[in-house]
């Protein structure tokens, strides 16, 4: 049912690897920690030492040399099993990348090797309380102090800064040459002065909590500026390089994103077929009426059609198209949670009253599939996109 369609050889072994591993740990070790209160480390060491933490970081720092197209294959198939990494979507896909595309010499030593191999890990703040999805009112700042940055701001829905050794902040500087503000992403440690950290409760049954941020006065040394000095923060000669470096963490975000929604769709709709098939209340398995089959069949297109989108998506990417791989990304981040959504409340729809306990663990879907919804963007600010960007029509902000 959930065979790959367009894929090569390798990536076909990479699935079949990264689900035998995640079937051994499967929802169940998952619903546990979120119960614990843990963090899922076993499975993320076990991910990491078998090298797919790090499949799209390259070679020469430890990672495995491929691209987010390989990292999304083995988030989705983490998800499928029940047991999702979400920083895989944070630390490798997003901050990974955009230090391996943009960061010093320094910093790409200092970082890849651990990013890659897992031994280390970093969150991206990005959101704030008064900007939503709106990153042109980001009001966090950085200002030049002596050789020193010193930053100020606030960040909200950040997830996994306690277990992160940083966090990659965007912020926006003046451009002296124009007095314009601009976006730059400086790497912030976790214990800086000045960076302090909020828990946010959430309705939501994940491993990793959401914490609100402030930075205070936080200063930093000139190299936490990824790309470095004001020769690279902007590129050499072009003014619009923090937003290069911006966009090319989030494509993967979104990219990544729909691997997520894809893989617990997959999840949803495999308990569901499980138990139509063997459901039984009138003579035939409940699996045999078409008001029941119907809805999984659907559900299953919707995935499979989802899936070539972000497939798609991440090739681009990797090919180097930013361009298109900006339309892709977010056409995939829809799909992908829209399609989700349907698969899980159609899952809990076929079970019944089961449905909703905690034996077959699908309840807790309802809420996480809808975050893929509405983070990192929401569908409608994608459908301003691509009503704006693809089909040209004016906008209405």
């Amino acid at each position: 049912m959930s065979s790959p369609v367009i894929e090569t050889e390798e990536h076909r072994a990479l699935r079949a690897s990264v689900a035998a591993l995640a079937r051994r740990y499967g929802r169940e070790y998952f619903a546990t920690v979120v119960a614990e209160g843990r963090h899922t480390d076993d499975l993320w060491t076990e991910a990491a030492e078998l090298g797919y933490l790090g499949v799209n970081l390259p070679a020469e720092y430890g990672g495995g040399g491929g691209g987010i197209a390989e990292l999304a294959l083995v988030l989705e198939e983490l998800g499928a099993a029940g047991c999702p990494l979400l920083m895989l979507v944070v630390s490798p896909a997003i901050c990974g990348t955009v230090i391996a595309r943009f960061g010093t010499d320094a910093q790409k030593r200092a970082w890849l090797p651990g990013l890659a191999d897992g031994s280390r890990k970093m969150a991206f703040g990005i959101t704030e309380p008064d900007a939503g999805s709106n990153s042109h009112r980001i009001t966090t700042t950085a200002r030049k102090d002596g050789g020193d940055w010193v930053l100020n701001g606030r960040k909200v829905f950040i997830s996994g800064v306690d277990i992160a050794d940083a966090t990659l902040i965007v912020g926006r500087t003046e451009d002296a040459r124009t007095g314009r503000l601009k976006p730059c992403l400086f790497i912030v440690g976790r214990d800086t002065p000045g960076f302090g950290r909020r828990p946010i409760a959430m309705e939501l049954a994940a491993p990793e909590k959401q914490f609100e941020l402030t930075l205070d006065d936080v200063r930093l040394p000139a190299d936490a500026l990824v790309g470095g000095g004001p020769s690279h923060a902007f590129g050499s000669g072009g003014e619009d390089a923090g937003l290069l470096q911006l966009f090319a963490g989030l494509n993967p975000e979104r990219i990544m994103t729909a691997a997520f929604a894809l893989g617990m769709g997959r999840h949803a709709l495999d308990r569901a077929v499980d138990y139509a098939r063997t459901r039984q209340v009138w003579k035939e398995p409940i699996g045999a009426h078409q008001a029941v089959a119907h809805p999984l069949a659907q559900a299953h297109i919707e995935l499979e059609l989802a899936r070539l989108m972000t497939q798609k998506a991440a090739h681009l990417y990797d090919a180097g198209d930013d361009l298109a791989a900006g339309e892709a990304a977010n056409m995939a981040k829809y799909a992908a949670a829209e399609a989700a959504v349907r698969a899980v409340d159609q899952a809990v729809h076929t079970l019944g009253g089961n449905g909703l306990t905690k034996e077959y663990g699908l309840a807790s879907l309802i809420t996480a599939a809808r975050v893929a919804r509405v983070a990192p963007v929401s569908r409608e600010m994608i459908l301003n996109f691509v009503s704006h960007q693809t089909l040209g029509l004016p906008k209405s902000y």
